[in-house]
């Protein structure tokens, strides 16, 4: 329409008002129409003396602007509406993850993974003494010889004096078997919390 830059000034202003009085006094759509039709009323073509700085705009631009505002603020004046003053549901597009990062090894080996073995079994027959330990027996030795002499013979004796093969066989099926079904256990309990975690990311995935 060619308007001047106080005719864009006025026209920027209208809109302005228009959207703050949808937002803040929540004017119905005829409430809105019946105020622009009263300020286009004062600042369009009139013969009152007291309104000559508002004569900016003829009759030609009045029925532009009208016509503007109609085919994008109150057509479409529910969707306003709703921008204002329904509350929307935030939908989480992403999801967060917590990866645990393997601790350095204090020793020559590392630590035990959690599907291989307890630490309980790693740290008895696997993992070897630290270094404190070992001081600590050797200064016991040379503190008290005499009673470290006893405790040298007894370890020079066979553990499995009195056993046979067939109580050996005996206790290490049945290490082994209380073994495996710890690990069966833990195995099962990990597959069922990674079952219901894949379940609920996929009904994530469905709702979305």
């Amino acid at each position: 329409m060619d308007f001047s830059i106080i005719q864009y000034s006025k026209f920027m202003t209208l809109l302005a008002m228009l959207l703050q009085n949808l937002k803040t006094l929540h004017m119905s759509l005829e409430d809105s129409i019946k105020w622009l039709g009263e300020v286009m009323a004062e600042i369009g073509p009139t013969h009152s003396q007291k309104s000559e700085d508002w004569n900016i705009f003829d009759v030609k631009e009045a029925n532009a602007i009208i016509d503007y505002l109609k085919i994008s603020l109150f057509q479409h004046y529910k969707l306003y509406e709703f921008m204002f003053f329904s509350a929307r549901e935030e939908i989480v597009i992403g999801t967060e993850q917590v990866i645990e990062v393997v601790k350095s090894a204090c020793g020559p080996f590392p630590n035990p993974l959690e599907e291989g073995m307890s630490s309980d079994i790693y740290s008895t027959f696997i993992e070897p003494p630290t270094t404190l330990d070992t001081e600590m027996k050797g200064l016991d030795q040379e503190q008290s010889p005499e009673e470290s002499q006893p405790e040298t013979d007894t370890s020079n004796m066979d553990p499995l004096v009195g056993f046979t093969i067939e109580d050996v066989k005996a206790v290490l099926d049945q290490v082994t078997d209380d073994i495996l079904i710890s690990i069966q256990t833990e195995i099962n309990k990990k597959l069922q919390i990674q079952e219901e975690a894949f379940n609920a990311r996929i009904e994530k995935l469905k709702k979305a």
